[in-house]
């Protein structure tokens, strides 16, 4: 995991998971904390040069500090613990097909920012996972959500028929406004699809709703990631 917002974000939700740390001199100051933490726990931490570092991490893009940490586990999203979850309130974003860990950690970051606590990736075959260009993108906004992973998403969605509405983001039809979305007090579960293709035709037949972001026509689409990011304020907005 690099960056320091990312960093400071796992010691701040989950200390325990990391192994190792390194960061260069230029951010002795910024990691003073971690290192008292990483020796607290009696584990390694040092100060590198920045080749080190770049090799380290993989990415010239490590912002001078870099965490080796044990993997966030992922939960299994059963159909009783979705509709627990609804019970309680908490619309739930369905990630189905995203291949980009830059979108999954962008709409992980927007989804930590409106104070949505859980995200589900999908087992799409395209679906990327938590990779660790997916936590630099986040900023911490992985490490500020429990991650559930939907084994078999379209029997998931068919047991919860009747038990909390699922809502489609598609192009290709004609859906409700955002608008009608705030209106509606139910919580519900979010589908969002491939970058390109959108969802697949099998699990838009399990959707109650579609949803449409209308633009100028300009251009085709707004990037998966900012369309969630503009569903989370709303959503938010609605609850606030």
């Amino acid at each position: 995991m690099a960056g320091l917002s990312a960093v400071r974000s796992l010691f701040q939700h989950a200390p325990d998971r990391v192994v190792r740390l390194f960061y260069e001199d230029r951010q002795t100051r910024q990691v003073g904390d971690f290192c008292a933490r990483m020796a607290q726990f009696r584990r390694p931490y040092r100060r590198v040069d920045a080749d080190e570092l770049t090799k380290i991490a993989g990415t010239v893009l490590h912002g001078g500090v870099v965490a080796v940490a044990e993997p966030q586990p992922e939960h299994r999203l059963t159909a009783p613990e979705c509709r627990r979850l609804l019970g309680a309130g908490s619309s739930l974003f369905v990630l189905d097909g995203i291949g980009n860990p830059h979108n999954v950690g962008a709409i992980a970051r927007s989804l930590a920012f409106f104070g949505f606590g859980h995200l589900v990736l999908s087992d799409h075959p395209q679906q990327a996972g938590l990779s660790d260009a997916a936590y630099r993108i986040a900023e911490g906004g992985l490490d500020c959500m429990k991650i559930y992973r939907a084994t078999n998403l379209l029997a998931l969605l068919r047991e919860l028929k009747g038990h909390g509405r699922i809502v489609g983001t598609a192009l290709s039809r004609q859906g409700q406004t955002l608008e009608a979305l705030q209106l509606h007090r139910d919580p519900g579960l979010i589908l969002l699809g491939n970058e390109e293709q959108g969802l697949d035709r099998a699990t838009l037949n399990q959707c109650d709703e579609f949803l449409t972001l209308p633009g100028s026509g300009a251009i085709q689409s707004l990037n998966v990631a900012a369309t969630a990011a503009i569903i989370a304020h709303a959503l938010r907005s609605r609850s606030a």
